[in-house]
């Protein structure tokens, strides 16, 4: 008790600031006070969209200010299991919305964000998303599980076992910000998942960057050999997407293609 006590004493600071990041958190979840955005997936070939990644923003606050401030510290919460598990309802639940009443998108591929840390956990119970792709009437085959490593992977052979079951049961994965760590190239060479995303530092002025442009290649290499697809992250501008697309690469993502919004709508690749 006495330990305890002095532990207490030494680290009250940031006992509070946690305490009230918790207390923030909930009081988001409980109203559900989350901006969903979809944003559009393209072939670059033929401009056709395939799918839309669901993005899910708090509302700001004092203690979350910016999205990337809310994600940081979920990805380090001892709660990531259940939040993951609040934001995976609402993305599906509120794509499903936007299904009704509409025939366009019904075939669309559905881009998830998930921490690799939430399928190792022990919590999880298997089928729980299968449960919610019942529910709201969608299939697993149209959904891909968008692996963000704010926490690295650090047993490959466990994980492999736990991502081949996902395949079994219909679903794909892709590896998201390829190319910025040792983590997410470990994790692609491991899984050979069926879709690496560039990450956007890779595609921001990559017409006028050799070392770029390499990476980008050996990253094409690679797929080519696996039966996996590129998506390049973050195009802005039509330098890039020329020069992407005389690259081979397979997919789009990024201002020039489609802004995220609110409702599902179809992007546009620019005539050059």
């Amino acid at each position: 008790m006495i330990k305890f006590l002095k532990y207490v004493a030494a680290n009250k600071k940031v006992l509070c600031e946690a305490s009230k990041k918790d207390g923030e958190l909930e009081a988001l979840m409980l109203a559900e006070n989350f901006q969903t955005a979809f944003q559009p997936i393209l072939a670059l070939g033929g401009g056709e969209t395939i799918g839309f990644e669901v993005l899910n923003r708090p509302a700001s606050t004092p203690i979350f200010p910016t999205t990337e401030e809310f994600y940081s510290y979920i990805g380090k919460s001892n709660n990531v299991f259940r939040i993951e598990g609040f934001l995976r309802k609402l993305s599906l639940q509120r794509y499903a919305e936007q299904l009704q009443g509409s025939k366009n998108h019904r075939e669309s591929l559905i881009f998830l964000n998930i921490q690799p840390q939430v399928l190792t956990d022990s919590s999880y119970r298997s089928g729980t998303t299968l449960d919610l792709l019942e529910t709201y009437n969608l299939s697993p085959d149209q959904v891909v599980l968008e692996l963000t490593e704010k926490e690295a992977v650090t047993d490959y052979t466990q994980f492999e076992k736990i991502i081949d079951n996902y395949r079994r049961q219909g679903f794909r994965i892709a590896v998201d910000d390829a190319g910025t760590g040792y983590n997410s190239l470990k994790t692609i060479v491991s899984l050979k998942p069926e879709f690496i995303k560039l990450d956007k530092s890779l595609i921001r002025g990559i017409h006028n960057e050799p070392a770029q442009q390499q990476l980008v290649e050996l990253l094409l290499e690679f797929a080519a050999q696996s039966n996996t697809k590129i998506i390049a992250e973050g195009i802005e501008d039509c330098m890039e997407l020329n020069f992407l697309r005389n690259l081979g690469i397979h997919f789009g993502q990024g201002y020039a293609l489609g802004r995220p919004g609110p409702v599902l709508k179809s992007g546009q690749v620019p005539s050059l």
